[in-house]
């Protein structure tokens, strides 16, 4: 019997390396974004608040990180996979605790590994994603 797994996760290097690539695309607009990147197991690994983003955002960001890097899937997915399921989009961000089921949140999936998730918080959910997947372009370089 196998008593421990080895679970690929993002180093610091690289979460750094996706927030200051966040950073730098939001700063092409006149939105103040919170970025967040955490590790395989959800845990915070590095993250920015630009001056002006809301305080809200610190946390939001970090629950769309969480969320995404928890279910491998992005937040903006979350929304619709439980729309038209009444039990589950009552009950989902509801009882599952630091879930979001709007845009802003996107697994970090290197090899086929979810290990990480970035989240986004500042603007509309949907600007959110953008600087999120410019944060992640970093992975690529």
């Amino acid at each position: 019997m196998q008593h421990t797994i080895q679970r690929p996760s993002i180093s610091h290097a690289a979460a750094q390396a996706v927030v200051e690539a966040a950073v730098r695309a939001a700063r092409d607009t006149p939105v103040a974004y919170a970025v967040a990147v955490v590790d395989a197991g959800g845990h915070l690994t590095a993250f920015a608040r630009m001056d002006g983003a809301p305080v809200m955002a610190i946390q939001v960001a970090q629950d769309k990180a969480y969320t995404a890097a928890g279910f491998g899937m992005s937040t903006e997915r979350w929304h619709e996979f439980i729309k038209d399921d009444a039990p589950l989009a009552l009950g989902a961000p509801a009882g599952v605790e630091r879930l979001v089921a709007f845009g802003g949140g996107v697994p970090i999936i290197v090899d086929g590994h979810v290990v990480g998730g970035v989240g986004v918080c500042g603007g509309h959910w949907s600007d959110d994603v953008k600087i999120a997947e410019a944060g992640l372009a970093a992975l690529d370089r």
